[in-house]
């Protein structure tokens, strides 16, 4: 080992530890599992590691929020079962958001709060795949985030999948009609900006996106979990341009998964909604009612799915996130600024894996280079993603390979930066040294 460091952990010593937590392969491993490898190596090494493996917050949650849920359960909302629909507060604030900064009117009864947009996701595929017994398959645009996949597994559904790597810009086109016209796709799914690649799709790619759904009768699933983080643009001004970009803008057959885990480091009260547009709300498909107590999409949302899961979701989380919204909306709190040190820290991140012979695998938005934030993806000349990881871990640094993601690059691994500091990157920087040397 180096003089004065603990690093690199034994070969020996690590197969040990992966025969204790039972990881036959790293690169099909759970995040979880890694967590709990990574843990086991902080101890027998004394070194704390660089976690980049879990994609969790690393930013205090804004006061305005905390001190709101305190003073909704002051006030004695615990013993009161919330509405199934939501609190009004919530609602008239996640429609306020959507026209300020999206610039799409929602109103507020299409806006539905929901256990972390995990559950949004989980019931509108409840919802969306039995609405014509001939379109049972969901389309991920791959790379993406595993456990879509399987909430669709545990609710016995169909999916298909590809990796957009190769299909930038006009090429998507071709692609999604390769699987729509044989007319089984009920739902599309992605995430922009993207977990794990960090691309973000262009405006000609949504729209090639919203021009299919309206011509095959897809509902688009748009998952904004890290909102307006691409940190090129300034998406963060309630009211005027630039707005995020969205599918929202060139089809009424959409969805929107919204979180407040990343934008306000809300993760652990579970708290996001679902926004459905006003048109697919009130649409009735005839199918629904042999499943669901009514035809109306957005009935059997609330009235079924929602209601069979959760039945709501809780009074002070709602609140919480409502304040936070209202601030934003006001113009009072600028999330944008708040959020910005993840591209920051991306930023050098990236030059010290690319100052030790580390490549970007997902490295452009067409011809644009993708953005500094949340995520980013490397390998390593000659190494699996499998391989490179195994590694990486012997000399203090984590992370998942993209094997889980649906991503086509098996070199590859993802990086989350949200859980190393400025303060860590000098460490990061001397590991990766002691790995590129040898």
């Amino acid at each position: 080992m180096t003089q004065n460091t603990p690093f690199p952990v034994s070969e020996a010593k690590m197969q040990e530890l992966r025969r204790e937590l039972g990881i036959k392969s790293l690169a099909f491993c759970t995040i979880r599992q890694i967590v709990q490898l990574v843990n086991r190596l902080q101890e027998i090494s004394g070194e704390s590691y660089i976690r980049t493996e879990m994609g969790v917050p690393g930013l205090n949650t804004p006061e305005s929020g905390v001190l709101a849920e305190i003073a909704a359960m002051k006030e004695g909302v615990t013993s009161v079962y919330p509405p199934i629909e939501g609190r009004a507060e919530l609602k008239k604030e996640l429609s306020r958001f959507a026209r300020l900064f999206l610039n799409v009117d929602i109103d507020a009864a299409s806006c539905i709060p929901t256990v972390g947009s995990m559950q949004a996701s989980f019931v509108t595929f409840m919802v969306a795949n039995k609405r014509d017994p001939e379109k049972d398959t969901t389309l991920f645009i791959d790379p993406g985030f595993p456990v879509h996949k399987r909430q669709i597994a545990v609710q016995g559904m169909k999916y298909e999948n590809f990796d957009i790597y190769n299909y930038r810009g006009e090429k998507l086109r071709e692609k999604l009609e390769s699987y729509l016209k044989k007319g089984n796709i009920s739902t599309f799914l992605y995430s922009n900006p993207n977990n794990p690649a960090w691309i973000c799709f262009t405006d000609k790619e949504l729209k090639i996106i919203g021009d299919l759904a309206n011509e095959y009768d897809v509902i688009v699933m748009e998952d904004l979990a890290y909102f307006g983080m691409d940190f090129r643009h300034n998406y963060g001004v309630p009211g005027k341009p630039p707005h995020q970009p969205t599918v929202a803008r060139y089809t009424d057959n959409y969805v929107l998964l919204f979180s407040s885990s990343k934008i306000f480091s809300y993760a652990g009260q579970r708290i996001g909604g679902l926004l459905i547009s006003d048109a697919l709300f009130g649409k009735s498909y005839p199918h629904l009612a042999s499943v669901f107590n009514s035809d109306r999409f957005g009935t059997a949302i609330l009235q079924d799915a929602l209601y069979c899961t959760t039945a709501g979701t809780a009074h002070s989380p709602q609140l919480g996130f409502a304040a936070l919204l209202k601030a934003v909306n006001d113009g009072d709190f600028d999330f944008r600024s708040y959020v910005k040190e993840y591209g920051e820290r991306a930023s050098i991140m990236k030059k010290h894996f690319r100052d030790n012979g580390f490549q970007l695998v997902y490295d452009k938005d067409e011809d644009q280079d993708v953005a500094d934030g949340f995520y980013f993806t490397i390998s390593y000349p000659g190494m699996t993603g499998e391989e490179l990881l195994g590694q990486l871990l012997r000399y203090g640094i984590s992370a998942i390979t993209l094997d889980t993601t649906g991503s086509s690059r098996k070199e590859g691994l993802r990086i989350c930066v949200s859980h190393t500091s400025k303060e860590r990157m000098g460490d990061l920087a001397k590991r990766l040294q002691q790995f590129s040397s040898v």
